[in-house]
C-alpha cells in the first residue's frame, strides 16, 4: 500500500478527519496559511506546491502558466483562454465555479439542506429577512470547491451586482464530514452575500461564497475587498457593476463553497444532484418553461 493511499484511508476515518481540521485553532491555523502560502522562497514554495499536489487531485495541464511565484499564486491561478465554454442558452444560469455539487433543488419555504436530515434557515444564511422570503418557491445549488480545484468564479448570466454584504464568522471545514456534525455551518462561518440581477430578465440571484479552515481569504476583485477572519461584518455594499455571462468576479484563496439562489420560475437542471461534478459555465439552472 502507497503512503497516499494510507494516508487516504486515515483522512476517511471520520472521527479522525473532523478532528484534524476543526478541533484545532482553526482563525489562527487560517492566519498562518495565508502567510505561509505566499512565501515566494523557492526551497519553501516547491516543497509546499509537491505536498499540496502530492495529497490534492490537482490538474494544471489547463492552467495560463505552469510556473508560479508560491503556494498561494498557484492556488488562484488562472486558466487558458477557451479551458472553460460558457451555456450562452438565455434560459440556463450556469455554474459559477469548477465544483462537486452537495445539496439543491427546491427550496422548501425559506428552508435549504445542508445535508439530508440536517437544514437551515436562509435568512440566518443571508442575514436579510426581504432577502430570504425573495426566494421562497425557488431554488438552490450548494457548490463545494476542493483544495485542488481552479478557484476562481464567475457570474453565472449577464448581471448587474447591486449589493455586497460581508458576515464575518467563524472557519469550519465545509467538508462532508463537518457537514454531518455542526449544524447550520454555513451560516456560522465567514461568507459574502452578492446580490445579482439579471438583465435580461430581472430576476434576482444571488451568490453565497462561504469562507473555510485555511482559506486564507475571498477576493474581489471589483471591489478590490478581501474578505478573511480578521474583519469583522460591515454594512452592505451598494453598488452596479455589469458582468458579462463567465466574467470573471473572484477568487477564493484556496477552496471552499459557494450556495447559489434562484427565485421562483427556476429549477435545477437534469445534469446537477448531490455528488455530480460541474465546471465553470456548465449549466446550473434554468428558466421553466411558462
Amino acid at each position: 500500500m502507497t503512503v497516499r493511499l494510507l494516508v487516504a484511508r486515515m483522512l476517511q476515518q471520520e472521527t479522525l478527519n473532523f478532528a484534524l481540521t476543526n478541533r484545532i485553532p482553526r482563525r489562527l491555523a487560517t492566519r498562518f496559511m495565508g502567510w505561509f502560502s505566499k512565501i515566494e522562497q523557492p526551497l519553501i514554495r516547491d516543497i509546499s506546491l509537491a505536498v499540496w499536489r502530492f495529497f490534492c487531485d490537482v490538474d494544471l495541464s489547463e492552467a495560463r502558466t505552469t510556473r508560479f511565484s508560491s503556494l498561494h499564486d498557484c492556488f488562484i491561478r488562472e486558466l487558458k483562454q477557451g479551458s472553460r465554454p460558457v451555456d450562452l442558452d438565455p434560459n440556463t444560469l450556469v455554474s459559477p465555479c469548477d465544483a462537486i455539487v452537495g445539496a439543491c433543488g427546491a427550496i422548501s419555504g425559506t428552508e435549504l439542506l445542508q445535508v439530508k436530515g440536517s437544514a437551515y434557515e436562509l435568512e440566518d444564511l443571508l442575514a436579510d429577512r426581504e432577502l430570504a422570503e425573495s426566494y421562497r418557491g425557488g431554488c438552490y445549488a450548494t457548490l463545494r470547491l476542493t483544495a485542488g480545484m481552479y478557484h476562481r468564479f464567475h457570474a453565472p448570466h449577464d448581471c448587474l451586482v447591486e449589493q455586497i454584504t460581508h458576515i464575518w464568522g467563524d472557519a469550519w471545514n465545509v467538508n462532508p464530514v463537518a457537514l454531518r456534525r455542526v449544524a447550520r455551518l454555513y451560516c456560522k462561518n465567514e461568507r459574502v452575500v452578492m446580490g445579482t440581477r439579471l438583465q435580461a430578465t430581472n430576476h434576482r440571484v444571488t451568490l453565497v461564497p462561504v469562507a473555510a479552515v485555511l482559506v486564507a481569504g475571498i477576493r474581489l476583485r471589483f471591489l478590490e475587498l478581501i474578505v478573511d477572519p480578521r474583519r469583522y461584518s460591515s454594512p452592505p455594499i451598494q453598488c452596479r457593476l455589469v458582468f458579462r455571462k463567465g466574467q470573471e468576479m473572484g477568487w477564493f484563496e484556496h477552496g471552499s463553497t459557494i450556495i447559489v439562489l434562484a427565485p421562483e420560475g427556476f429549477v435545477v437542471s437534469a445534469n446537477v444532484y448531490s455528488g455530480a461534478r460541474i465546471r465553470m459555465g456548465e449549466a446550473l439552472m434554468r428558466l421553466a418553461a411558462t
